[in-house]
């Protein structure tokens, strides 16, 4: 017996069922393209009623591109990076794009799952703060593929910044201690080359005015690496009555430390993100809060806003933040 052949429902049939024009139909499944809103419900009706579902490879033929958009970062198990991922999906459906994540943990496979990424004709990449090297973007923005830097600083023509508002975040902090009467103040970062650290690190000495923090830079973001750089910052200067941590992960473990170091339990701290665990009864962290949907928003836009013009000049955006007072400062 002969096996009946699989018939998918066209574009062409929903302009039929819809009345309307084959176009009518791409530009309604097109993200940012003109239609009226009682044409575009004439065909999301009639698409639920056949079951019409877009044909991606057919329109990346077409097009050239497509409707996915690479996700590239790094550090899958850091809090802050999975507390972003949400929103960024979230909005990137609401304009009718796939993401396509590529986790850049693994320097052996960053090269190939790059060039697989490209195989997607993707139309655009949002590069995150701990993804690979900035060469990447350049050589995406050579292709003529859209890039958002988020939580990066790079002075690539055609690239747009999105990053959370470290000079008044760091301000916060500093405003927070000079009020507590602290003197003697200290400062935990990833590392100097650090985008993110090297500006909450600068903003807060400068803010500070006459008092001149201490410093530590650790090699990494980790837990670990806030208890290690606490125990050398506070046995090198027992004097220090706060410390202003670049990230909750490294505040918390500056919290622990001192829990189990009691002649430092006057040291107040203060972290940076507002991840879930900030606000567990075990650390309870005073910390600025990232507005991860905010950035989310402002990345997906500034990315579709260049899909449509790609020789846009460049911009840049500091999403707002706040300071969250909890128990330890």
């Amino acid at each position: 017996m002969a096996t009946k052949k699989k018939s998918w429902v066209t574009a062409a049939d929903v302009a039929r069922h819809a009345g309307v024009s084959r176009s009518a139909v791409s530009r309604t499944f097109t993200p940012g393209a003109s239609v009226s809103e009682h044409t575009r419900e004439l065909v999301m009706n009639s698409a639920r009623e056949l079951g019409y579902q877009v044909n991606i490879i057919a329109r990346t033929m077409t097009k050239g591109s497509s409707n996915f958009v690479g996700i590239v970062t790094a550090g899958f198990d850091n809090p802050f990076r999975s507390k972003l991922l949400a929103p960024l999906v979230h909005h990137l459906a609401l304009q009718g794009f796939m993401p396509l994540l590529i986790n850049a943990d693994d320097p052996q496979q960053l090269e190939p799952s790059l060039r697989h990424l490209l195989s997607y004709h993707i139309a655009g990449v949002i590069l995150t703060s701990g993804a690979p090297p900035l060469s990447l973007a350049e050589d995406y923005l050579a292709k003529k593929i859209p890039v958002t830097l988020l939580n990066r600083y790079a002075d690539l023509p055609g690239a747009d910044l999105i990053c959370s508002d470290n000079a008044q975040g760091a301000s916060l902090v500093a405003e927070l201690f000079l009020a507590q009467g602290l003197k003697e103040i200290g400062f935990i970062g990833e590392s100097e080359v650090n985008f993110s650290s090297s500006q909450r690190w600068t903003f807060f000495s400068q803010a500070l005015d006459a008092v001149t923090p201490k410093a530590y830079f650790c090699p990494d973001s980790s837990y670990r690496s806030g208890w290690d750089a606490a125990e050398k910052l506070l046995n090198n200067d027992s004097s220090l009555g706060g410390i202003f941590c670049a990230t909750d992960m490294l505040a918390m473990g500056v919290v622990d430390y001192i829990k189990n170091n009691s002649q430092f339990s006057h040291v107040k701290i203060v972290g940076f993100d507002d991840i879930p665990q900030a606000s567990f009864d075990a650390y309870q962290l005073t910390t600025i809060q990232q507005d991860t949907d905010s950035l989310a928003k402002f990345a997906v836009d500034s990315l579709l806003k260049r899909i449509f013009d790609f020789s846009r000049p460049s911009t840049q955006k500091a999403v707002p933040v706040k300071l969250v007072l909890r128990k330890t400062a």
